[in-house]
């Protein structure tokens, strides 16, 4: 588990907190929210759409918060889910306004400042290639792939974020590991028998 993903669910306190001084409008406890949700969400988005796009997606994410931050309530689901809820509903409006799937170029570029050290260059071969065969998945296998591994999200919080019942999400995730393993077998990375 990484350590936003440890922090996210330790913090739901101070989350909560954080979430009743932004909806009486202090900017300051928003700006602590968009550090903390900042890189699960990027994650999120950056594995759901191409390089061009997510960017724009994510900030749509963080204005929608903002901007909607007045209607959250707490209720059984907690404001990570509800955040989350968000950037998968814009996700979907970006597949419905593109009208299908995007095809993903096999030379995905990482743009990040890090160094170029040869585990470095591994890694982003291996979030490449991770990616490129995300891509060629259904969008519902993507999402719970994505929610489930790369942001370690509980199955409660990923049924209330694609609004599903958490048996029919373990069928769901089953069919997407299976899916995601017969893609990579087809670019030939993994052999499984």
């Amino acid at each position: 588990m990484t350590s936003t993903n440890k922090s996210l669910k330790s913090m739901e306190q101070a989350i909560n907190e954080l979430v009743e001084k932004a909806q009486s409008g202090d900017t300051e406890a928003f700006s602590q929210l968009y550090d903390i949700f900042f890189t699960p969400l990027y994650r999120y988005v950056y594995y759901r759409v191409s390089k061009d796009e997510y960017e724009d997606i994510l900030e749509m994410v963080f204005m929608k918060m903002w901007t909607n931050l007045k209607k959250y309530k707490k209720t059984k689901s907690t404001f990570s889910s509800w955040v989350f809820r968000i950037a998968h509903n814009l996700v979907v409006d970006h597949y419905r306004s593109a009208g299908g799937t995007v095809e993903l170029s096999p030379a995905i570029e990482d743009q990040s400042k890090e160094s170029q050290a040869p585990g470095m260059a591994e890694r982003r071969l291996n979030n490449a290639i991770l990616k490129q065969s995300l891509m060629r998945l259904k969008e519902d296998y993507q999402q719970i792939l994505v929610l489930k591994f790369l942001d370690e999200l509980k199955n409660d919080e990923i049924a209330m974020i694609l609004g599903r019942s958490q048996n029919s999400l373990r069928i769901l995730q089953f069919r997407a590991l299976r899916a995601l393993r017969k893609e990579m077998e087809i670019i030939g990375i993994y052999h499984f028998e």
